[in-house]
């Protein structure tokens, strides 16, 4: 079923990050901070594939994907619906259903045996692919996926996530540069509000995580290994 009418998007940034903390998505340790994908350290980690073992909660955040790129990009905007390998499959599988379109699903790197592919599913020249994912940071690892894409012949000018970084001023830049539109439901800020106002973590731990979202980089700088 095609969702219509849902909150406001500020309204569903607290709802987002409300389902997020309730499960246990949301990690901070500010003193054994997490090490990112990029080698960097961080006090703050989301965990976004948990939220396929929750139907209730997965449900919802899908009906408010498929809202918010409605509303943003248009209720005809796409043909063609896009996970990246591995966490977006299953979310794109869930917004294709909602939007009555097809679902196709990108891989990080060729399949290396039988058609070498990247593209599994039917993709044709000259649809409009929206690109679903879990979350994304600086936005760097979602243009390989749409390169892929665009070696198609299909166009590629959205990507969706749940869960946005919103503390790396590049982001937007990065995948605009590229001719990609962002669209998300929530960020670390939200989740930030939504921890005090729940008081879901300790002051302290909050307070750090502040220090870290208003200025990551020397934060960053500051604890990272030799």
């Amino acid at each position: 079923m095609i969702p219509t009418s849902f909150p406001l998007k500020e309204e569903i940034a607290r709802l987002t990050a409300r389902m997020l903390l309730e499960i246990k998505a949301v990690h901070f340790n500010a003193a054994e901070p997490f090490t990112l994908a990029s080698g960097l350290p961080s006090p703050t980690y989301i965990d976004c594939r948990k939220l396929i073992s929750y139907p209730r909660i997965r449900s919802t955040l899908m009906d408010f994907m498929a809202v918010t790129v409605m509303r943003e990009a248009g209720f005809e905007a796409f043909d063609n619906i896009a996970g990246g390998e591995t966490a977006g499959i299953p979310f794109a599988a869930m917004v294709a259903e909602r939007l009555a379109l097809p679902m196709t699903y990108v891989r990080k790197k060729p399949k290396g045996y039988g058609r070498n592919a990247r593209i599994e599913g039917v993709m044709t020249e000259g649809q409009r692919v929206l690109l679903v994912e879990d979350l994304t940071t600086d936005g760097g690892s979602k243009l390989s996926f749409v390169d892929a894409i665009r070696e198609t012949g299909a166009s590629c000018a959205h990507t969706a996530v749940i869960f946005y970084y919103g503390i790396f001023p590049e982001t937007v830049k990065t995948l605009s540069d590229h001719g990609v539109a962002l669209h998300h439901l929530c960020t670390w800020w939200d989740v930030l509000a939504e921890a005090r106002e729940s008081g879901a973590f300790d002051t302290e731990t909050l307070a750090e995580v502040e220090a870290f979202l208003t200025d990551p980089r020397p934060w960053q700088d500051a604890r990272k290994k030799s």
